[in-house]
């Protein structure tokens, strides 16, 4: 079993960003930055899968913007079936970190239907404290998120500079490997979100770039805004 157990936390920034924006910045970076080595084309779709509990306390760690929160949820490329990874996004004062933990079609199955997993002796802990909440506090799927990524990475501070487009949403969660996704849109036509993730440092002449257009900042939270879409989550 493949396991990601270090958590390493990052600096994380949001923006709003139109069409013509990532055109322009896209141009520009491309000469400074690399595509993410697994971006065919430049991009590849993200799907995710996340829970929530009972008390749906992740979601109101978010609406109440808590400097410690959590979020889990399953996440495949590609709609890449034959690697799926279950995973834990940590944010705290400001900052991210993510662990996850490679599990197979049928146990991403058995989580969709609701049913608790069988644990095994190689099993990591983002696995085990999943299966906690759910014996816990009744911890289960709730939302299904899809967009499209653009991703380009530059070594120095590892950094990342992610545009995402396409951004949809459905709390239908047995659709989760549908070819399709009955998805609705989170943001009006022609927005996107531009996210830029960095260790200690961003580069000064990819921070100048960026600085070359005005982008709003936003704490823009994908699960959230699709939890309170009134024609997604009834």
């Amino acid at each position: 079993m493949n396991l990601e157990t270090e958590m390493k936390y990052r600096v994380e920034q949001k923006y709003i960003i139109t069409e013509d924006k990532i055109a322009y910045l896209k141009f520009k970076l491309e000469n400074v930055m690399q595509y993410d080595k697994h971006a065919k084309d430049g991009t590849y779709r993200i799907r995710s899968l996340y829970f929530d509990d009972m008390y749906d306390s992740f979601l109101e760690d978010n609406e109440a913007g808590n400097d410690f929160r959590k979020k889990y949820r399953i996440r495949t490329y590609n709609n890449e079936k034959h690697k799926i990874h279950l995973e834990i996004k940590t944010k705290e004062f400001g900052y991210t970190g993510k662990t996850k933990e490679e599990i197979t079609m049928q146990e991403c199955l058995d989580y969709m239907a609701r049913k608790e997993p069988v644990l095994k002796s190689g099993d990591g802990e983002v696995k085990r404290k999943l299966y906690s909440l759910m014996l816990m506090r009744r911890m289960q799927p709730v939302q299904i998120v899809e967009y499209d990524r653009i991703p380009l990475v530059e070594e120095k501070g590892n950094v990342r500079v992610t545009f995402d487009k396409n951004i949809v949403g459905t709390s239908q969660v047995d659709t989760f490997f549908d070819d399709v996704l009955p998805g609705i849109p989170l943001l009006p036509t022609g927005q996107h979100i531009l996210e830029v993730k960095y260790d200690e440092f961003i580069p000064d002449y990819i921070k100048q770039i960026l600085n070359e257009v005005y982008l709003p900042k936003t704490a823009f939270s994908k699960y959230y805004y699709a939890r309170n879409n009134p024609n997604i989550y009834r």
